[in-house]
């Protein structure tokens, strides 16, 4: 298929700069099938029925942009933005710098009083950051000194303040590593988790640590020479034997968010498709024509014109059906992207497994 067979038109003030708050009254387009319903966040449990199980990522956004100043021979230099992308094994960090041309290997980066960091090479528009805080230290230095990851989208129209400390973060994030939010999480609340615990649904925690490559455009017309960054994920033998037990038992296994999704089917392609543990780094690119072996159905924000995600999601529901969504969602008004509105997509065609 060919990258335009993903653009549609949308109009920008449907880009949310900010989130519905209280969260759960975000409103939600329910496409249940053919129905197409127009709801709120709140309703989820509405929707869903007792034992069926929600799969929601746990992972933690790091307050991964910062601003500093370049440090040679001892004085304060120019002004230099890093963003955080993801830690190497040796325990440096992989970062965009702005500018980067002007920055030397060996110089120092200054961020705060309490952290700093040397240049130590560069490689594909990236440069490699040692930082000189390690552990619990280097936590607590990036908490005071960085700022959220905003999406370009939102960045360009405002910049991250105290309040996306809080909205750019899960209600359940517990490990750190992500530098983008799983968004669809973000509509839930302590009202709308009472209601799905009064349903009787499930919930199982997965990781995912989404990247900055997830904000990547598509530079390739033919989506098949598309090649998707990696991101580390975990789904531990406990998370994996509930989501199997759901499904014997009759129930539905609805991913929040399509990096729970993708992670979920990284982990049934791993293990001769079921579901099963799994741990490592995911490049899965899911396009039309590509068989779910464990969601029946996933929650998840409206996405960017030719983007990956546009191509799970129309892999998920169908090409003319995901349009016909689209279409419904800009005509009705609803907000788009990280900080927008929710849809709940139900396929209702899912072969049993």
């Amino acid at each position: 298929m060919k990258l335009s067979d993903f653009n549609f038109d949308l109009p920008e003030e449907l880009i949310a700069t900010r989130p519905a708050r209280p969260r759960s009254s975000a409103r939600m387009l329910v496409a249940d099938g053919a129905r197409i319903a127009d709801c709120r966040a709140i309703d989820l449990p509405e929707w869903l029925a007792p034992g069926d199980r929600l799969v929601l990522n746990d992972t933690r956004v790091i307050p991964a942009r910062l601003t500093g100043r370049r440090d040679r021979a001892g004085a304060a230099g120019a002004r230099i933005e890093a963003t955080l992308l993801e830690p190497l094994a040796d325990g440096a960090w992989r970062a965009l710098l702005k500018p980067l041309r002007k920055v030397r290997d060996g110089e120092t980066l200054v961020f705060s009083d309490a952290l700093s960091a040397v240049v130590e090479g560069r490689e594909e528009g990236t440069a490699r950051l040692r930082f000189d805080a390690e552990g619990d230290a280097f936590d607590a230095a990036l908490e005071q000194a960085g700022a959220m990851p905003l999406p370009p989208y939102i960045a360009a129209r405002r910049p991250a303040d105290a309040r996306d400390h809080e909205d750019y973060q899960t209600i359940w994030a517990r490990r750190r590593g992500a530098v983008a939010a799983p968004t669809a999480s973000l509509h839930f609340d302590a009202a709308l988790m009472a209601g799905l615990a009064a349903r009787g649904v499930d919930l199982t925690h997965v990781t995912l640590h989404v990247g900055a490559g997830t904000f990547l455009p598509v530079k390739v017309d033919d989506i098949a020479q598309h090649r998707m960054h990696a991101e580390w994920g975990e789904v531990t033998p406990e998370a994996a034997a509930a989501i199997a037990a759901t499904r014997a038992a009759g129930g539905r296994v609805i991913a929040v968010g399509t990096t729970a999704l993708r992670l979920v089917e990284t982990a049934a392609r791993e293990n001769g498709g079921r579901i099963g543990s799994w741990t490592g780094e995911t490049d899965i690119f899911i396009t039309p024509g590509f068989r779910f072996a464990v969601a029946d159905g996933l929650m998840t924000n409206f996405h960017l014109p030719k983007s990956t995600l546009m191509m799970l999601v129309s892999a998920f529901m169908g090409v003319e059906p995901i349009r016909r969504i689209y279409a419904h969602a800009i005509e009705e008004r609803y907000r788009f992207f990280s900080y927008g509105d929710a849809s709940l997509l139900l396929p209702g065609d899912r072969p049993a497994r």
